[in-house]
């Protein structure tokens, strides 16, 4: 069961929507330091700012999201986004992958735009997103496949952005394409305790939920947000 102190670090806090504002984005890195969440995001104009917020908590990194939210960049777009994030000093980078690519099984632009993006991040933490809900069950395997052999470190359900939520059925289906050669991250429209459980249980270890979300769950837990 997870709890006020092991719940923070199975989220990436996220601050990604078009609408979220600066009170929002502040209000993500003062609840990053409270409870110690693992990962905070903002959109990439903000992302700088962010890092500045947090370079003096060493157990709270931030991420760069590339290639976000459509994935349909030109791999040399998603490259420089890369770049400018690590030289900002992001952590972590989770890439969209080419949504259109995979579904037109042009599997080597798939994997030329995971590949170029996994060397920029080096040892950083990599996901790709694959955006189930744009997906059928074949291609969102076909995807984690891909991901994972390409050295994703996880795979990532969505950006959040689509109306459809993560399902627990992404999840498994996630699992049994790539068993444990890569790790699983849940985002969009995961916004209670059990949801989160219970994705757990079927194999996924880090969600990316938004900040307003996340305050709803904490007080599943106890907390005074």
């Amino acid at each position: 069961m997870l709890n006020l102190l092991t719940l923070p670090r199975y989220i990436d806090l996220s601050c990604v929507k078009t609408d979220n504002t600066m009170d929002e984005l502040k209000e993500t890195v003062e609840l990053a330091k409270r409870f110690r969440f693992y990962c905070c995001f903002a959109m990439p104009c903000y992302t700088q700012w962010m890092v500045d917020q947090l370079k003096d908590e060493p157990d709270i990194v931030v991420g760069g999201a590339v290639g976000f939210p459509s994935g349909a960049d030109t791999t040399t777009i998603k490259e420089a986004a890369a770049r400018e994030f690590v030289k900002m000093g992001v952590d972590e980078l989770d890439m969209v992958i080419n949504v259109q690519a995979l579904k037109n099984r042009d599997y080597e632009m798939v994997k030329d735009d995971i590949y170029r993006i996994r060397e920029i991040a080096d040892k950083r933490i990599m996901k790709v997103i694959l955006e189930v809900n744009c997906l059928t069950n074949d291609e969102i395997q076909k995807g984690a496949k891909l991901a994972a052999e390409c050295g994703a470190d996880f795979v990532k359900t969505g950006t959040g952005w689509m109306t459809a939520p993560t399902t627990l059925e992404h999840i498994r289906l996630i699992h049994d394409a790539i068993g444990e050669t890569a790790r699983i991250k849940a985002a969009g429209g995961v916004r209670t305790l059990a949801q989160m459980e219970a994705m757990i249980e079927a194999g996924c270890t880090r969600f990316g939920i938004g900040v307003r979300s996340t305050k709803s769950i904490l007080r599943e837990v106890g907390a005074d947000v």
